[in-house]
C-alpha cells in the first residue's frame, strides 16, 4: 500500500518561502515519478511541478516557473517543493501525487497515488 504524506504548508506573508516535504512509503521510492498539485478554494485541481525517477528531469506550471523548485531525495522517500517569492495566488491545498512509471506526468491522470495535502495561505 502506497502511502503520502505532506508536510511544512503554513500562513505565510507574500514574498515569503515555504518548503513542503513528501513522505513516501510503501514500495521503491526511487523507482517512480512524482508531482505537486494543487486545488483553490472553489478551483479545479491543477498541475504545479513534476520530476522524474532520478530528478534529472522536472517540468513545472507556467504560474510557478523560476519560483518553486521541486527537487527529490530517493534515499529518504522524500520529495519537496521548494516555494520562493509567495504570491496569494498561490493559496491553496497543495498534494503530492506518484505515478506507476518512471516518466514525469504534467496530467493528474498519470498519477495513481495522492496525499491527503497541505494548506498553503499567502497574505496580502
Amino acid at each position: 500500500q502506497v502511502h503520502l504524506v505532506e508536510s511544512g504548508g503554513g500562513l505565510v506573508q507574500a514574498g515569503d518561502s515555504l518548503r513542503l516535504s513528501c513522505a513516501a512509503s510503501g514500495r521503491t521510492f526511487g523507482n517512480y515519478a512524482m508531482g505537486w498539485f494543487r486545488q483553490a478554494t472553489g478551483k479545479d485541481r491543477e498541475f504545479v511541478a513534476t520530476i522524474n525517477w532520478s530528478g534529472g528531469i522536472t517540468y513545472y506550471a507556467e504560474s510557478v516557473e523560476g519560483r518553486f523548485t521541486i527537487s527529490r531525495d530517493n534515499a529518504k522517500n522524500t520529495m519537496f517543493l521548494q516555494m520562493d517569492s509567495l504570491k496569494s495566488e498561490d493559496t491553496a491545498v497543495y498534494y503530492c501525487a506518484s505515478t506507476n512509471d518512471q516518466y514525469a506526468y504534467i496530467s493528474a491522470n498519470g498519477y495513481d497515488y495522492w496525499g491527503q495535502g497541505t494548506q498553503v495561505t499567502v497574505f496580502s
